[in-house]
């Protein structure tokens, strides 16, 4: 059974607080605060406020605007502790020289607002962060309603609603709802000037209690009833017995008894005399304390005495009970007048004794239990301090710290704890509410009722009097009867009568349409307002102003056009941008197999410079590509053709599962040709799209060919070094590296000037880029260029220039034309469709391909007519029926697709492609021959001679145009018979559509099909058919074990001491099926972007940009098992923005090889360590080793993961993190500080071995329920080990 008992309403289960002031408990005089007892601490410790100022003993206390507080009518308590007038210059806390929060004037100089949404936010500037190992800090001080003239008397929180309550000393009564302390309701419910003694919230309002009356409201405002008679006079306090009985008392000498359901008095109980100033129960007890310092016990049931504690020789100022124990804090008599008295009394309820007194360091003047942890409790004195004490007398830094309210010389009048514990709330008589919590998003009760608002005014949407788009049905008429005429009634020779144009049916509704015999049935895509049509500037013949002289209008033609680019429409989705859309488990939740139903990897755009995800997935599909950059391994830390190497090694292993290019984006982050050229792109220019990826990417296409092959034809270290004495060899012919082979062609160029001087050079093209013809735009549309006519112009031109002749002295047109005299094996092009004049040539030439095609079918068809089959099929009973009932027309009657009404929409268009599918080229005496091979049948007929080199095409990149973000970049590609057969195991090709990480099939056609208007081609490779053949196309795996030989660090300051790790011996080699455990730490390189919504939600648009900064290794079996052998720190040359200090254990300078004491590697050559340690199918053991391996950027099989987050878990349970499975399991603890890899490692290993254990040692059943309590346990103690 609970009591509240007091202003402050505490919680069970001493649920209520007591309504005490020291009016209320006996004379005193000015001397309460000594210089011995002042109010604020004595000196400033490592907990003390900044703002705190020096006491000053014996001040007389200012006048405040609201009637003093008197004992028994005589003297004021507590004069001259401080000064109450907050004068204390130009402080910490933000108030000008002189300010009083009172103003004379009733100006609120708090700087309170409330933001947009009526949410009311803490303007005092007075914000307290917690300090030092403080658990409360200061949320929320606000100026309550009408604390610019009265102060608050009492607080409580609501038990039944996220809802805190404020009583002022007028009569006044306000609630603010949440943390945020929204203003919800504010009424008088007591005549203006009466003290508010207590609130005390019930299931369907709120009790309140003055000096001669009582009144419960419901929680907005309106009156339930009201309470007042004659033996209603001096109250203090009110408790509820059970749900319908209430107990009122005060000073003097009965108390009543009052029915909640009727509203009426129901009995009369004595308790002599001084009365009732205070309420607590127990399970045994109704505890009442009184003015005279003694606590009277009293049986639940008859209301008599059963026991009297004498506690303190002068007056109680507050006491609290719970379980067994009852703490009481009041005044005691010195030299014949009250002082408070720094020592808690301390009860044990089963023996009626006295236990050791407990010594404060400030006044107490509040008291009450922490419900959550029993034996703490929480004493305030009414300067503002306040200590969380444990009872069971262990001092630790928590007890010892005072915390110090911003009252500005105001005594604190008011104090509640919410049921949840997470909140304090305060109120002074300076008219200010103070909120302290221990988190930031917190709950007042575990359990609370939904708070019921007031409906927002539905408020109508401004228009534009010039805005012709908006229909005029939208504002509703004011007046239902009008006399006269409206504005709108134009008169009839104004007007005139046209029927308004059917518009044309939104192309996703025919994508999505099934078709049933003859009709469509389509689902609403709802971009439009129902039985609505907008109005069509175009269609009206309507000139929309513009806005200055000059200037032309940027309405759109529709409002539902208004948020997208005017072509998004048209794009298939498969083609749209796909974004992961983030949860507050990161990308764990997404579903990527939704987009990717192939075993194929796609990769992820969530990286700086992913737009080349493209194209890295075309090179991968280039078979001897792939296996030439998996075979390459060199000594610089910043390689592109290794990290392309080991990009390609994870979309190899990968079954679907989606990969991220980092590490690979990491090192082209650091080539300074890459950021010359302009392809390292910043984060605002992808956020914007104000970038041309278009032309980006084939820049980076010629970039990353030649880049390769520099790579791979750089000399290696040992092949540089000459020995001394040694003799030196003529130099060899350089060999071609792989790339060279593939991709180059020998060209000779000849330049021939006037005067009849020609000069020929040798040189090499990788990469070719197409050259429009030069004409006007009204012989584009006329005549018909091939594709293979606008390659050989490219590839082998001519063309007129001015050069220096040395035989002239002077520039002169000089005419150079290119010869090539080899054939590439890859033929790279790229389209340079940058001009509005070459996307016109393209899309004219398709255009005429279109039109040829039309002529041919139609041709064709005059010749067989197509007969539509009958609806009724064979079932129809007509003779004279002229449509068809073969067998063809159960199929014709089905339902349809949508893929298939699509594909009937668009055959028309699928018919025409100016690009061909294969090429057919030929060097005959210098002279370049290209033949074109318009369908894929053509190339596959077409037969392998010595003549000629038959081409075909195997991926393409285009650019998908969206104005507002730049759109996105998509690849065909052609996926070959060993792709085929590593993958899914048949020996099949496929072209598919690559999309970032959303990878389908797709037809082949669209391939050579370009939408111009939304689909603009950017790359094409094409390939030699046996390009297999003529290539090695075997991996040379160049990973050995040196890669585990000690290495020297990159830090000249490591010493042997700081090593933290023995490398392993020619026996430790590991082998497959060893056991290893792992665990590594990051850092933050870019933090998380995330919007919050109106509403209160919050969604991620771009995750923390992780790096990792140390992986360690230990070993997992041996006589050394626990030791590491890799403990690696990583450097970095990028910009660390968060070291993640007390989660990752990197201090600033551990990464900096120039300060750091650790042994320091590259990410490359722990990279490898691990890939070796994976090759040889070594088995890891870790705790979150999804989100390691992730960051790191490294496959791992799923057989060679031992996640111990995974061995104890139950389906659809939370994760155990490592430091409670320590706990539990293995009685350990860990984290204390911080992270320590190595020791986070080790605890992995030891887990893995506990689990092995209870596996053997335990049935099935039986270590399910060893789980099971594993979660109850840890459900007791909040997830995390409890304290030492």
């Amino acid at each position: 059974m609970e009591f509240n008992t007091s202003t402050g309403g505490g919680m069970p289960p001493n649920p209520y607080a007591p309504h005490f002031s020291p009016a209320t408990a006996t004379t005193t005089s000015a001397s309460t605060f000594s210089p011995d007892a002042p109010p604020f601490a004595p000196s400033p410790g490592p907990h003390a406020p900044p703002f705190a100022p020096s006491p000053v003993p014996h001040a007389p206390q200012q006048p405040q605007h609201h009637p003093e507080i008197f004992v028994d009518g005589h003297v004021p308590i507590l004069d001259g502790s401080f000064n109450g007038s907050g004068d204390y210059g130009h402080n910490s806390s933000g108030f000008e020289e002189g300010f009083h929060p009172s103003d004379p004037n009733g100006q609120h100089h708090s700087g309170q607002h409330q933001d947009q949404h009526g949410i009311m936010h803490s303007g005092r500037g007075i914000s307290n962060p917690p300090v030092g190992n403080e658990e409360y800090h200061e949320l929320h001080t606000i100026v309550a309603d009408g604390g610019d003239r009265y102060g608050v008397s009492a607080v409580a929180f609501d038990l039944h609603q996220e809802l805190l309550w404020m009583g002022n000393q007028g009569g006044h009564v306000t609630s603010y709802y949440g943390p945020g302390m929204q203003k919800y309701s504010s009424f008088q419910p007591l005549p203006v000037g009466t003290e508010m003694r207590q609130v005390l919230s019930i299931d369907n309002g709120v009790l309140l209690l003055g000096n001669n009356r009582m009144r419960c409201s419901e929680r907005g405002g309106l009156t339930i009833f009201d309470f007042s008679g004659e033996d209603m006079h001096d109250m203090q306090v009110m408790t509820l017995v059970d749900p319908t009985t209430l107990l009122i008392g005060g000073h003097q000498d009965k108390v009543i008894e009052f029915d909640l359901n009727s509203g009426q008095q129901v009995n009369l109980l004595e308790v002599g005399d001084p009365g009732v100033a205070i309420f607590r129960h127990t399970n045994r007890f109704i505890c009442c304390g009184d003015t005279s310092g003694q606590v009277t016990l009293r049986d639940m049931n008859t209301f008599k005495v059963e026991h009297i504690l004498k506690a303190h020789s002068g007056s109680l100022s507050d006491f609290d009970v719970h379980g067994n124990l009852l703490v009481t804090a009041g005044f005691s008599t010195r030299r014949g007048s009250l002082a408070v008295d720094r020592f808690l009394m301390i009860y044990d309820l089963r023996v009626m004794r006295a236990m050791a007194p407990m010594q404060l360091s400030i006044d107490p003047m509040f008291l009450r239990f922490v419900p959550t942890y029993t034996p703490r409790i929480v004493a305030v004195s009414q300067a503002g301090q306040f200590q969380i004490l444990d009872l069971a007398g262990v001092m630790t830094p928590a007890s010892m710290a005072i915390h110090q309210l911003n009252t500005h010389g105001h005594m604190c009048m008011g104090f509640d704890i919410s049921t949840s514990c997470e909140a304090f709330s305060f109120g002074d008589n300076g008219g200010l509410l103070h909120l302290w919590t221990d988190r930031e998003e917190v709950l007042y009760n575990n359990y609370s009722h939904p708070t019921e608002f007031a409906d927002h005014p539905e408020h109508l949407p401004a228009m534009s009097i010039v805005d012709p788009l908006t229909p005029l049905a939208s504002i509703p008429m004011l007046y239902e009867n009008c006399h006269g005429p409206l504005l709108s009634d134009w008169p009839e020779d104004c007007m005139k009568y046209v029927k308004r144009r059917m518009p044309p049916i939104d192309p996703e509704i025919l994508a999505s349409m099934k078709v049933v015999q003859f009709i469509g049935y389509a689902p609403n895509p709802r971009v439009k307002k129902r039985n609505q049509v907008p109005y069509r500037a175009k269609d009206l013949a309507i000139t929309i102003p513009a806005t200055s002289p000059g200037a032309t209008s940027t309405v759109p033609e529709s409002p539902g056009a208004r948020g997208e680019s005017p072509r998004w429409y048209m794009v298939p989705k498969r083609y749209r941008k796909v974004e992961i859309k983030y949860t507050k488990l990161g990308v764990d939740s997404f579903d990527f197999r939704h987009y990717n139903r192939t075993n194929f990897a796609g990769l992820e755009t969530n990286i700086p410079n992913s737009y080349c995800n493209a194209m890295l997935q075309v090179l991968y599909f280039i078979e001897p590509l792939r296996c030439a950059a998996q075979s390459h391994l060199c000594e610089k830390e910043f390689c592109l053709t290794c990290e392309l190497g080991f990009l390609f090694h994870m979309l190899d292993m990968s079954k679907g599962e989606n990969c991220q290019a980092s590490n690979f984006l990491r090192a082209f982050r650091t080539i300074p040709e890459a950021s010359a050229l302009g392809l390292v792109l910043g984060d605002q220019e992808e956020a914007t799209g104000k970038v041309n990826l278009g032309r980006l990417i084939q820049s980076w296409n010629r970039f990353i060919v030649q880049q390769v092959h520099q790579d791979i034809q750089e000399p290696k270290e040992e092949d540089s070094e000459k020995k001394e004495g040694e003799e030196t060899e003529p130099p060899k012919e350089v060999e071609k590296t792989p790339i060279e082979k593939m991709f180059s062609s020998e060209v000779t160029i000849s330049s021939k000037c006037r005067c009849g001087k020609e000069t020929t050079k040798e040189t090499n093209s990788m990469v070719y880029g197409l050259n429009y013809p030069d004409i006007s735009d009204s012989e584009i549309k006329k005549k018909q260029y091939a594709f293979t006519e606008v390659l050989k112009s490219s590839m082998s031109s001519e063309q007129v220039t001015h050069a220096w002749c040395e035989d002239c002295n002077r520039y002169q047109p000089t005419t150079q034309s290119r010869k090539l005299k080899s054939l590439p094996d890859i033929l790279a092009i790229n389209c340079h469709l940058d001009s509005e004049r070459d996307l016109l040539f393209w899309k004219t030439q398709e255009e005429i391909m279109k039109q040829k095609e039309e002529n041919s079918s139609k041709a064709s068809s005059s010749q067989t007519r197509t007969v539509r089959p009958c609806r009724y099929g064979s079932h129809c009973t007509r003779s004279d029926c002229k449509f068809s009932h073969g067998p063809q027309d159960k199929e014709q009657t089905t339902v349809l697709s949508s893929a298939e009404i699509l594909e009937m929409s668009l055959q028309e268009e699928a018919q025409a492609h100016w690009l061909p599918c294969g090429l057919k080229m030929a060097l005959s005496d210098g002279e370049l021959k290209i033949e074109g091979l318009p369908e894929m049948e053509d190339v596959e007929k077409e037969k392998l001679s010595e003549e000629w080199a038959v081409y075909e095409l195997t991926s393409s990149v285009c650019h998908v145009q969206e104005s507002r973000l730049g759109g996105n970049l998509v690849a065909h590609i052609k996926a070959g018979i060993p792709y085929h057969k590593r993958k899914e195991g048949i020996t099949a090709t496929q072209w598919y559509l690559v999309n970032d990480f959303a990878i389908a099939p797709m037809d082949k056609l669209d391939a050579v099909q370009f939408g111009m208007a939304w689909k603009v081609p950017c790359v094409l490779y094409f390939s030699r058919k046996d390009l297999n053949k003529r290539h090695d196309c075997q991996i040379h795996n160049p990973i050995s074990e040196k890669v585990l030989f000690p290495e020297a660090s990159l830090s000249s300051r490591v010493l042997k001491r700081h090593i933290t790790f023995q490398p392993l011996a020619a026996e430790e080699m590991p082998k497959e099926g060893d056991l290893v455990a792992l665990d590594a730490e990051f850092v933050t390189l870019n933090q998380e972007e995330a919007e919050l919504h109106s509403d209160g939600t919050r969604s991620t648009i771009k995750p923390s940009h992780m790096s990792v900064a140390r992986i360690t290794v230990i070993r997992g079996q041996g006589p050394q098992e626990g030791t590491p052998f890799i403990d690696d720190y990583i450097s970095t040359q990028e910009q660390v923005v968060d070291y993640l200090t007390k989660f990752s254990g990197i201090k600033p300078g551990d990464l900096d090889a120039n300060i750091s004491s650790k042994h320091l590697t590259t990410l490359k050559s722990t990279y490898l360590k691990l890939r070796y340690l994976i090759d040889k199918g070594v088995k890891m053991v870790g705790h979150g080793l999804k989100k390691d391996f992730r960051v790191i950027n490294l496959f791992v099989p799923k057989d060679q993961i031992v996640d111990t987050v995974l061995l104890f878990h139950l389906t659809n349970k939370r994760m155990m993190s490592l430091r409670f499975l320590a706990w539990y399991f293995l009685k350990l603890r860990i984290q204390s500080d911080t992270h320590d890899s190595i020791e986070d490692a080790r605890t992995a290993l030891q887990l893995h071995k506990k689990f092995k254990q209870l596996k053997d040692e335990q049935e099935p059943d039986e270590f399910h329920k060893t789980l099971r309590k594993m979660y109850e346990e840890g459900r007791k103690v909040g997830w995390k080990p409890p304290d030492e």
